[in-house]
């Protein structure tokens, strides 16, 4: 007779963590073996969850820029390498203080700037231009329609009015295609795509919110000819007819607009474009490029202009610092929101002669005064 203590021959035996385990029967819940569970590597949990929250004292964390242990309110630290960098430090600067993570510049993994191919077809479709020509178009502007209007009007009556002008082409196609393509290089770099016209986009406010009348205090309105002159313009652009600007990029200021040619004062540079969101969606919203385009009476119905997706030459123009008679001295630009039949737009129009080379400013505040625009160089 075989031993008690030996195991049968219907029992098997199962390793676990260097055990032996019996089995005997199985369980009456679960007719077959549950599958294995397959639990990640340490190398895949840290690839999907790589920012851990860790208690560190940063207090003797420096700059890698100037080497600085000081000024600790405008530090940045990396979320990925915790390296410090003063904002006024890095290239190009940053003007305030991001709300969501922050990388640093060989952490953000920024490929080098390339380029946009100088094709007239890529260029075409870029930018959707309907029926482009390469000579300038020679149809009259809504002031020489006027002429004859002017001359009714005493001269100190026409200078009160101050009407737009519209923008002159360069004559160049091939000049003027350069200018497109710096513009296409500083879209794409930004994985933005181009729109010359405000967008309403499902989640975000509709049209029906853009309304002047809701402006708390009214807002001024623009009027017959300047409308016919922005109308032109927006034309010309549909054309492939642009302003004579170019967008470089600058070590401090990043991207930024420089005047290709000659440019007069109370000439209409572009609109402000983008997507039109309501304000409480925006209010910790990391870009920097926002403007106002409605203060309703009810903040809640207030509108703001978010470039950040789509947008047009508008969002590269930089601002002045508005805290220093030198920064006030280079702005030759003003934004201004207008009554457009009815609906709040943003033009951007020369306050004086522009040269070309000369880079274009115009001051983010206004009279709102929010803006930081004290690290503007």
């Amino acid at each position: 007779m075989a031993p008690s203590n030996l195991t049968s021959t219907s029992e098997k035996i199962f390793p676990f963590k260097s055990s032996v385990i019996k089995r005997t029967e199985a369980t009456r819940c679960l007719p077959f073996f549950p599958p294995l569970k397959k639990f990640k590597s340490l190398k895949e949990i840290m690839e999907t969850a790589p920012y851990a929250v860790i208690h560190r004292d940063y207090s003797d964390v420096g700059c890698e820029g100037c080497g600085s242990v000081d000024r600790a309110e405008v530090m940045l630290l990396c979320d990925k390498c915790d390296k410090g960098f003063h904002m006024l430090c890095l290239r190009p600067i940053v003007v305030r203080v991001p709300t969501g993570p922050w990388f640093c510049p060989s952490c953000s993994n920024h490929n080098r700037l390339r380029r946009f191919p100088l094709k007239q077809t890529k260029i075409i479709d870029f930018f959707r231009i309907q029926n482009h020509s390469h000579i300038p178009s020679k149809c009259a502007s809504p002031q020489d329609t006027m002429k004859h209007r002017r001359r009714c009007r005493t001269l100190v009556r026409y200078k009160k009015r101050r009407r737009l002008f519209p923008f002159h082409p360069t004559e160049d196609p091939k000049r003027r295609l350069q200018q497109m393509g710096s513009l296409a290089t500083a879209l794409t770099a930004l994985h933005m795509e181009f729109s010359n016209d405000l967008t309403y986009m499902p989640g975000m406010a509709p049209r029906s919110a853009n309304q002047a009348s809701f402006e708390m205090g009214g807002m001024q309105v623009l009027c017959k000819e300047d409308i016919e002159t922005l109308e032109h313009c927006r034309a010309m652009c549909r054309r492939g007819e642009w302003p004579p600007l170019v967008v470089v990029f600058d070590s401090l200021e990043g991207f930024t607009v420089e005047a290709d040619g000659q440019i007069k004062d109370m000439t209409l540079i572009t609109e402000y474009i983008g997507d039109v969101d309501y304000i409480k969606n925006r209010e910790h919203d990391d870009c920097d490029s926002m403007m106002t385009l409605l203060l309703s009476q009810t903040p809640s119905n207030s509108l703001v202009i978010c470039p950040d997706i789509r947008g047009n030459i508008a969002c590269f123009i930089n601002g002045i610092n508005n805290h220093t008679p030198e920064g006030s001295k280079k702005q030759n630009l003003k934004c201004v929101r207008y009554n457009v039949n009815g609906e709040c737009r943003v033009l951007l129009v020369a306050i004086r002669d522009i040269a070309k080379g000369e880079r274009l400013y115009y001051n983010y505040n206004g009279y709102e005064h929010e803006y930081p625009t004290h690290h503007f160089v």
